[in-house]
């Protein structure tokens, strides 16, 4: 087997960095030799996270960012940090010779203008941006092991993605008319303190948020239209449920002539053979946010609707691990050599 490699966090305060360093405690061929914050830095990282306690990073002392000193020590950087944080910080350590997997939305989206568009921030670093792969890997495996520069998905996307692409790539659906109903936990606002994630503004109610105007919305409409070779405009629309973590992702389509459910499951399988962590449900079955909790699976399950002619796919994922952190470490394992699942073989935290 290969050399133990070496990662840089930076960013490890936030959900997707605590996240990381939850994976990272257990993974055989990854070691984090850097975790950085500007505002504990000097503290060991067990002293923020008390369950790192008894593990192998639990005497790791949180640094400063560095930009030379990850470049020295480190095989590849994780960048969680805010957008328009990112794109600056990426392309110093690209500049460097690392290699880096942003989990911001800095190099998702393939063109600058749309990026200023929907981020109000102008991109910064549109010299590097073509170089950035998008790092779904059921879509870009290849891609991402000879990228440099990889833009993790976004959680919704990721969980919206996955659900239409084979009913897409198939034709089975019209792409003028899809509606994406789309429920997170609250892990997704962050960790940053504001008054819609405090526990009394989310426990006990169920609400929507930035209908219309939610920034994931031009990353599932870029990479739904490369699927199919034309633009598509979509219906893509956010609520925010009480749980801690998981999305629900109800997709409503319009087939393009009548299809019984054997088919379209048989198109879903033939797209998702052998891949580990898409898991298409029995007929008849539905996802549930619960079953993926804390792993890289993604539950897609299928409804036929003859009255309305309407194919309705719902899948489920965890947000901070397969919409975040855990997608982030299957890139870097591809990036580095390393098997795809390695220390990423996670059975659900029930109950």
């Amino acid at each position: 087997m290969n050399a133990t490699k070496r990662a840089g966090l930076v960013g490890v305060t936030g959900y997707t960095g605590m996240e990381l360093t939850r994976l990272l405690a257990g993974h055989e061929g990854i070691e984090l030799v850097r975790a950085t914050s500007r505002s504990e830095a000097g503290k060991p990282l067990s002293a923020i996270y008390p369950f790192l306690q008894g593990t192998k990073l639990a005497g790791l002392t949180i640094t400063q960012p560095d930009i030379a000193d990850l470049r020295e020590n480190c095989d590849i950087v994780f960048l969680a940090v805010p957008h328009a944080t990112a794109m600056d910080m990426a392309g110093q350590l690209l500049d460097a010779g690392a290699r880096v997997v942003d989990l911001s939305a800095d190099f998702r989206l393939r063109d600058p203008a749309v990026y200023q568009t929907w981020y109000k921030h102008e991109h910064s670093r549109t010299d590097i941006l073509p170089q950035a792969v998008y790092g779904l890997v059921e879509l870009y495996r290849e891609d991402v092991r000879k990228a440099r520069l990889v833009a993790n998905p976004g959680c919704y996307p990721t969980s919206s993605i996955l659900a239409l692409y084979p009913a897409l790539a198939e034709g089975l659906v019209e792409t003028d008319d899809i509606v994406i109903d789309a429920k997170s936990g609250a892990t997704g606002a962050g960790r940053k303190a504001s008054l819609g994630s405090l526990f009394c503004e989310v426990s006990d109610t169920f609400r929507a948020y930035n209908l219309g105007k939610h920034r994931h919305t031009p990353e599932i409409e870029q990479e739904v239209s490369r699927i199919v070779g034309q633009d598509i405009l979509l219906s893509f629309n956010t609520h925010l449920l009480p749980i801690n973590r998981g999305i629900l992702s109800t997709i409503y389509t319009r087939l393009k002539k009548p299809v019984d459910l054997a088919a379209v499951r048989a198109a879903y399988e033939k797209h998702y053979a052998g891949e580990a962590w898409v898991r298409l449900l029995p007929a008849g079955a539905l996802p549930e946010t619960r079953f993926v909790r804390g792993t890289m699976f993604c539950d897609i399950g299928l409804v036929t609707d003859p009255r309305t002619g309407r194919l309705i796919i719902l899948s489920a994922i965890d947000n901070l691990c397969r919409g975040a952190s855990g997608q982030a470490l299957a890139n870097a394992n591809l990036m580095l050599g390393l098997p795809e699942n390695m220390g990423l073989n996670l059975a659900p935290m029930v109950p």
